[in-house]
């Protein structure tokens, strides 16, 4: 399989420099333009039809999701890797629906992006494999389906994308450190389920967590959005 072709858009010039040199890094991958604009983006997917498109929400002037709108009016299927702060749950329902499979609330660790950029490569590599196929029986069918549902799998089993973004979004409203209990009572779900959601945004570099020792019993785990994301 040739290179995937890869374009990368962000407005910050500085982390659209930093992606394009980690995913020129990664073995299977080049890119092949980069852009700052909404209209730049779409102008180089125009002109050199990626395969992949790494896309911020932020944009100065066409929003990312206008981009991919009109990508996608124009016929072209490439696979989108969102990599923006945008984590209400409004934005993340639109971009699934405009086929964004794969997103990354920032700030993300460079494990969670090779993560999705090798999902993107097997999918690609899978794609390519059943293209030459006509038809397929039953079997064939629930086969392709089954691998591409455990490719775009990016969270634990028992994790949802929806669920995660309400919490990440309850996580944002909060103006000081919560705990589990706290922002599960916000939320109306239980306790273990939030802290299931706020270790994974922990994990990914979208929260933070420290301890907070009272006057007896075991320290409890409050949590908050990293000061480093400012939008």
């Amino acid at each position: 399989m040739s290179d995937i072709r890869a374009v990368i858009v962000d407005d910050d010039f500085a982390v659209a420099h930093v992606n394009r040199a980690f995913v020129d890094a990664q073995p299977g991958f080049v890119v092949v333009a980069e852009a700052h604009t909404g209209a730049e983006a779409i102008a180089a997917i125009e002109l050199h039809r990626p395969q992949l498109v790494l896309l911020d929400v932020y944009l100065p002037d066409l929003g990312g999701l206008d981009v991919l709108r009109r990508v996608r009016a124009a016929g072209d299927d490439v696979e989108v890797i969102a990599v923006t702060a945008a984590r209400d749950l409004d934005t993340v329902r639109k971009a699934r629906l405009l086929g964004v499979r794969h997103y990354l609330v920032k700030p993300f660790s460079g494990a969670s992006l090779a993560e999705r950029l090798e999902e993107v490569r097997r999918g690609i590599a899978a794609d390519q494999a059943a293209a030459p196929l006509a038809t397929l029986d039953q079997r064939g069918v629930d086969q392709f389906l089954g691998a591409a549902s455990r490719r775009h799998a990016a969270l634990p089993k028992g994790l949802s994308p929806v669920s995660l973004a309400r919490v990440a979004e309850g996580l944002a409203e909060c103006d000081a450190d919560v705990s589990a209990a706290e922002l599960a009572e916000s939320l109306g779900m239980s306790r273990v389920s939030a802290r299931r959601y706020l270790e994974h945004l922990v994990a990914t570099g979208a929260a933070e967590v420290a301890p907070r020792y009272g006057s007896a019993g075991r320290p409890e785990h409050r949590y908050r959005v990293p000061a480093s994301k400012t939008r």
